[in-house]
């Protein structure tokens, strides 16, 4: 004998994915990702940036050389475009240097 209504159930992911209530949670666990997988991205940057966190759809990145610094805010749409594809998501909308 099972509840009524059982076959209507969904799953916790189907809740988490899906219900409008969740978002901010998701995008908080794609902005850790994000920050996670970074340098499965961009392996040959380890020595020059540091991810710190995404927040707001804004990737905060530390860049200690100036030159780096300028360098990448020049490339950052396609930093940003990188990112995205990796993800097959938007997730990461702007990019901010410290």
């Amino acid at each position: 004998m099972g509840f009524a209504g059982m076959n209507d159930a969904k799953s916790i992911g189907d809740v988490l994915n899906g219900e409008e209530a969740f978002k901010k949670f998701r995008e908080k666990v794609f902005g850790y990702k994000v920050v996670d997988e970074f340098y499965k991205i961009f392996p040959e940057w380890k020595k020059i940036v540091k991810p710190r966190k995404v927040e707001f759809g804004t990737l905060v990145l530390r860049v200690e050389d100036a030159v780096w610094r300028s360098e990448l805010n020049l490339n950052k749409e396609k930093i940003i475009s990188k990112i995205n594809d990796y993800f097959q998501k938007e997730v990461v909308k702007r990019i901010r240097f410290l």
